[in-house]
């Protein structure tokens, strides 16, 4: 059911065994809080994104590290044109290695991976994604975890089995196309090692909308997020018959957020805005594969904005800086990232954080 007040985010007892996953933006800002904060998470799912800290590859694209950072995310971290102009894996994984106020990278050698790139993306293209896989490998992470799919005709794009989705190669908003299999399951079912049950026939628990701002309060000009985001607690969960095993984090990319608008000349286009609404939550088949095995469902949702505070029109989560107080040494990475302290405290509330985090 669709609750359509706002409720405080509850909080469950959980097995905490987490996870995240996400596409484009979503997928470099799934990388960054799976670093960031390894030590909660069993695995991660990328669809269409590259390693940590891509945006900072080459320091000599421009004078000032605002600017190089937005010039690496455009033509190294997303559309390199050749493999060796793609991210330098050994520098990043170099970075990822100095980077104060991230869990310890040892965390991640018994997490599961699962990494795909379609081979008609426009957007983020396959040498890019590749470095992703190459990371994650030169940081302990078993081989034999990592699913990584790039075989695929696909677009920029999750791939769901909905006849109303776009075209499998398309590289369009909303982002969502049909194929012959629901990449949401794929996601789940690798992270928790094949042990899942099928996705149920129908989400017979609660989408909940709750306020975002109490999480991100500290920072709010800067952090770009969107006023309500949404979680899903399943049936058995919510009627307490079953104890959830963990949250699993939804990631949406740009131009997908519950409430995207399109700017045009620095204005928000309200009247021809497509109407996107609640799409990524509701028909990518996360809340029947959660509903089946008592995972519960968080969906951030970041805002689109073009003024002073942030240029992020696009409403895309921040890997590249624009959310950082210091431009000059931004910092969008790390635990004090305020989108990734706003997801953690998120996770926290709702699911409970192991090892006595605070």
């Amino acid at each position: 059911m669709l609750d359509s007040g706002v409720v405080p985010l509850p909080h469950y007892d959980t097995q905490m065994k987490h996870s995240i996953s996400g596409l484009s933006s979503g997928a470099f800002m799934t990388v960054q809080m799976h670093i960031a904060h390894s030590a909660l998470f069993v695995g991660a799912g990328v669809i269409a994104g590259g390693p940590y800290r891509a945006a900072e590859t080459f320091r000599g694209a421009a004078p000032t590290k605002p600017l190089s950072c937005i010039l690496n995310s455009l033509y190294i971290a997303m559309t390199p044109l050749t493999a060796s102009t793609a991210p330098d894996v050994d520098k990043l994984v170099a970075l990822a290695k100095e980077t104060p106020d991230i869990d310890k990278l040892d965390n991640l050698a018994g997490q599961r991976l699962y990494i795909f790139t379609g081979t008609k993306d426009r957007v983020v293209n396959q040498h890019a994604v590749r470095t992703t896989v190459e990371f994650y490998k030169e940081l302990g992470v078993d081989p034999n975890h990592i699913e990584f799919v790039q075989d695929v005709p696909a677009g920029h794009s999750i791939i769901t089995m909905n006849p109303e989705d776009s075209d499998l190669d398309k590289n369009q908003p909303p982002y969502i196309n049909r194929g012959t299999f629901i990449q949401s399951h794929d996601i789940l079912d690798q992270i928790y090692d094949h042990k899942l049950a099928p996705a149920a026939d129908h989400a017979e628990g609660d989408l909940i909308r709750f306020d975002q701002s109490e999480f991100y309060g500290h920072a709010p000009s800067q952090a770009s997020m969107a006023p309500f985001a949404y979680a899903y607690i399943p049936s058995q969960v919510r009627d307490k018959a079953e104890k959830a095993i963990g949250v699993h984090i939804v990631m949406h990319g740009c131009k997908q957020g519950y409430d995207y608008t399109n700017f045009v000349n620095g204005k928000a286009d309200i009247l021809n805005q497509p109407p996107y609404g609640d799409r990524y939550i509701t028909t990518t088949g996360y809340m029947e594969k959660g509903e089946a095995n008592n995972i519960i469902l968080l969906f951030p949702q970041v805002g689109g904005d073009d003024n002073n505070a942030v240029q992020n029109p696009d409403g895309c989560w921040d890997w590249w800086g624009y959310s950082s107080q210091d431009e000059h040494d931004p910092d969008y990475y790390s635990q004090k990232a305020v989108q990734i302290h706003a997801i953690y405290k998120m996770l926290k509330q709702l699911g409970g954080v192991p090892g006595g985090k605070k």
